[in-house]
């Protein structure tokens, strides 16, 4: 069906959206959003008595570049989207082999931003750095949100297309 192909390329263009306006955000307000980055590696908001603070990372060239890195990734999650987006949209009438062998790019970068909260926030994050103890710097929930969303739409895409009707 038609509808179901078109479904498929707005929610990867929606995940492309919300990729861009994260990346546009923390590039653009990026003392802001780096101080998360901050406190973060710092550990300096987890609970006081917690015995893993030895994990801080309190270097400002490494907190910087771990945070560009992050932009990157972000950046790179959303180029991919949009790309996949577009060239699924391009396929749409097509048959089905050639519209299931154009979503590769999508399932890229879909992969990359499952990764980017998936690891860097929730397990990095949130485990490594104890980002779960901070009242104020807990990414945890909205990391879960946005990886859960970006998973539906790669199983979702993952789906084999049939021939049109």
């Amino acid at each position: 069906m038609l509808i179901m192909r078109a479904s498929k390329v707005a929610a990867v263009a929606a995940i492309a959206f919300f990729a861009s306006l994260v990346a546009f955000g923390n590039i653009t307000d990026y003392q802001t959003n780096f101080n998360f980055v901050f406190h973060v590696f710092e550990m300096d908001t987890i609970f006081p008595d917690a015995t893993i603070k030895y994990r801080a990372i309190t270097n400002p060239a490494l907190q910087h570049a771990a945070y560009m890195l992050i932009i990157a990734a972000e950046t790179a999650t959303a180029i991919l989207c949009w790309i996949g987006a577009v060239r699924l949209a391009r396929r749409l009438r097509a048959d089905a082999a050639t519209f299931n062998r154009s979503k590769g790019v999508a399932v890229a970068g879909l992969t990359l931003g499952f990764l980017v909260w998936q690891v860097g926030f929730m397990s990095v994050g949130g485990e490594w750095f104890g980002m779960w103890m901070s009242q104020q710097w807990n990414g945890v929930p909205d990391a879960f949100r946005f990886f859960v969303t970006i998973l539906a739409v790669l199983i979702y895409l993952s789906l084999k297309d049939d021939e049109l009707a």
